[in-house]
């Protein structure tokens, strides 16, 4: 299916066909997935229900004592073969992505490196959770803690990492000895599919890797509803991650979540400028700005705003705009939701008092999707892009004097997942790296992901860590045996 799946797509023929959507749990409806730049049909997805989304689990739940009994070693083997497919298929799930998605071909082959990181990553670490002994405190007593996999894990995955955001989960809670249910977003079902198509392939067994696709609220209620369902995994909004937690309640479910971001982007005198803006711009535009480790709030320090400026701009204006398979800078929006929320955040700003530096408008030439990179100074604390996310290419600069006043400002937010800071003076690195109430800070750089690192957010930016071992924790319990051999 991968192979007439990606040549369909990469030749953008005109009669899409109709791909099947999620194998035994899909019903009769049909979900139409169109290709942002130019609007068309890409494919039609046969698409679930309540009643797939309860058949999957059941497939799951059926699946769990084998594979969670399977040795570890046989696990990591099969994870290994997942990676290996994924590496192999590349192009293929790259154009893909492009299709779907509308990210820049460039960057959807660097998300499929960056997404089968991930399977490798736990390919390994699944052989590492050992036994723990424990000091007794009890005379003739045996301590033990054992680490063992919660049980069927639902992973919930937004559309602007569409692959990545599948494997860092998935890797995680299989190589935990989890059993999952995953349902992607309905704007980027493709790659959800191809790497499923890619799981049969590398050898998982039947009901441990389950794909459902369709209305997210019917499917995923009935998962945070369902009592089989130990944990939930999900990336989104802040605003549908209290909905989940509210709706996981009842079942008491082991929850990770990785919601919104407002990131800001500090530049101190004496940083190195010409670094400075030219990581600015991979911070701000990376995925067309549909990133929740976008930077959203640029700050200044006003010896050097003028000249920071002046610079970002005519490194914005170098920006290419285009569809993503010409490898532009900047990609279409996912949606016209999308288009209406930067319109809506530009016009507030510069009703704010805000100036239009460049950009602000969409490249009808382009298309009704094409927003061409903005650059917004003097923005007030008040306007709602300080605020809200964007998740689109709207840079929001603003000016600072003092150390205080910006750590206040950055701070002054729901949000907590990254921030990052331009210095060269090692003291106030400590000293903001301190400040900052963000799970995460980039210092003099904007990559700072992988999969070794437990990525994650403070306050209304999410619970629990992604990534890294602790990714791997979050999907098991942990059991303390007390024996006395009598």
């Amino acid at each position: 299916m991968l192979d007439d799946i990606s040549a369909r797509l990469a030749e953008r023929i005109g009669d899409p066909g109709l791909l099947p959507g999620s194998g035994d749990f899909a019903g009769d409806g049909r979900l139409a997935v169109r290709d942002p730049a130019t609007g068309a049909v890409v494919a039609k997805v046969a698409i679930s229900d309540r009643d797939g989304a309860r058949a999957a689990v059941d497939a799951a739940q059926a699946a769990f004592p084998g594979w969670s009994a399977m040795l570890p070693q046989d696990r990591a083997a099969i994870l290994h073969r997942w990676y290996g497919l994924i590496l192999a298929a590349k192009e293929d799930l790259a154009r893909i992505m492009v299709a779907e998605q509308g990210k820049p071909i460039s960057e959807a082959r660097g998300e499929i490196d960056y997404a089968a990181s991930f399977v490798q990553f736990y390919a390994e670490e699944a052989l590492r959770p050992n036994i723990e002994g424990v000091t007794s405190h009890l005379p003739d007593a045996e301590m033990e803690l054992w680490r063992e996999p919660v049980g069927v894990a639902a992973l919930v995955t937004p559309w602007n990492f569409p692959c990545a955001m599948i494997t860092r989960k998935a890797a995680a809670a299989l190589g935990a000895g989890c059993s999952v249910v995953i349902h992607p977003s309905a704007e980027t079902p493709l790659s959800a599919l191809a790497l499923a198509v890619l799981a049969r392939r590398a050898g998982f067994p039947a009901g441990v890797v389950n794909t459902v696709i369709g209305d997210a609220a019917g499917i995923v209620g009935e998962w945070t509803a369902d009592a089989r369902v130990r944990a939930l995994s999900f990336t989104g909004s802040t605003e549908v991650g209290r909905l989940l937690y509210r709706q996981s309640a009842e079942t008491v479910k082991r929850l990770v979540m990785e919601l919104g971001g407002h990131a800001p982007f500090i530049v101190f005198e004496h940083a190195d400028l010409d670094r400075a803006v030219r990581e600015g711009i991979k911070a701000k535009f990376a995925t067309s700005g549909q990133d929740c480790l976008g930077a959203n709030r640029f700050y200044i320090h006003r010896p050097v705003y003028a000249e920071f400026c002046a610079r970002f701009v005519a490194a914005v204006e170098k920006l290419t705009l285009g569809p993503g398979m010409e490898d532009p800078d900047i990609g279409p929006l996912i949606h016209d939701r999308q288009i209406d929320k930067q319109k809506a955040h530009v016009a507030d700003a510069l009703a704010k008092g805000a100036r239009l530096l460049t950009g602000g408008n969409v490249d009808k030439a382009r298309g009704p999707l094409f927003f061409r990179p903005t650059v917004l100074a003097d923005v007030p604390d008040e306007a709602a892009i300080m605020r809200e996310e964007t998740f689109g290419p709207v840079a929001a600069l603003s000016v600072f004097d003092a150390e205080d006043e910006v750590y206040a400002r950055a701070n002054a937010s729901e949000y907590g997942l990254v921030a990052y800071v331009h210095s060269l003076d090692p003291r106030r690195i400590y000293r903001a790296t301190r400040a900052l109430q963000y799970g995460m800070v980039a210092v003099n750089r904007t990559k700072v992901t992988g999969a070794p690192i437990p990525f994650g957010g403070m306050k209304q930016s999410g619970l629990g860590r992604e990534g890294a071992r602790q990714g791997l924790e979050a999907f098991t319990e942990i059991k303390y045996v007390c024996r006395d051999w009598g």
